[in-house]
């Protein structure tokens, strides 16, 4: 036979289950440092707009969206001088909840730029700080590697709303 603080307590555990599930949209503002071989490093400002669903408390997928806000010059694979214009940079990331805020990012992505576009891996580390119910600050680094070229570490703040 249920009680009724049986039935109680697994409401409010379904309640709770469903605020980590569902939808997630963060928009971020960031600076990217572009690593140069044989050329200076440059700090370039980003915005970035993720959407992600999170399965459950511990995982999540994300389809994390950043642009380059300046035109910057780049030497590829090839040793070529290469000139950035405002780059476009897509993931598709495995997101791992591992504790007290803590989220590992790890996935494939591409950068797409007019001339010559770059496949790359991302990995990154944020860190989820509750506002209220809905809404989050989300500080967060990651580094992209591109498979034919360069590397960027990205810093940026979020504020995200659970949907």
């Amino acid at each position: 036979m249920t009680s009724i603080y049986q039935v109680n307590a697994q409401k409010q555990f379904t309640n709770e289950q469903e605020e980590e599930n569902g939808f997630r949209i963060i928009g971020i503002i960031g600076h990217t440092l572009v690593n140069n071989k044989g050329l200076n490093n440059v700090m370039v400002p980003s915005w970035g707009l993720d959407v992600e669903y999170w399965f459950n408390e511990q995982w999540g997928i994300g389809f994390h969206n950043d642009i380059e806000i300046e035109t910057f010059i780049i030497k590829n694979s090839k040793n070529e001088v290469v000139e950035r214009v405002n780059p476009l940079v897509f993931t598709l990331d495995m997101l791992y909840h591992f504790g007290n805020g803590f989220v590992l990012t790890l996935g494939p992505g591409v950068e797409i730029e007019k001339e010559e576009s770059y496949y790359l891996g991302r990995i990154g580390i944020e860190y989820e700080k509750d506002i209220n119910k809905s809404f989050y600050v989300l500080p967060n680094i990651f580094l992209d590697q591109r498979f034919d070229g360069y590397n960027t570490w990205n810093v940026g703040l979020g504020i995200g709303v659970r949907l």
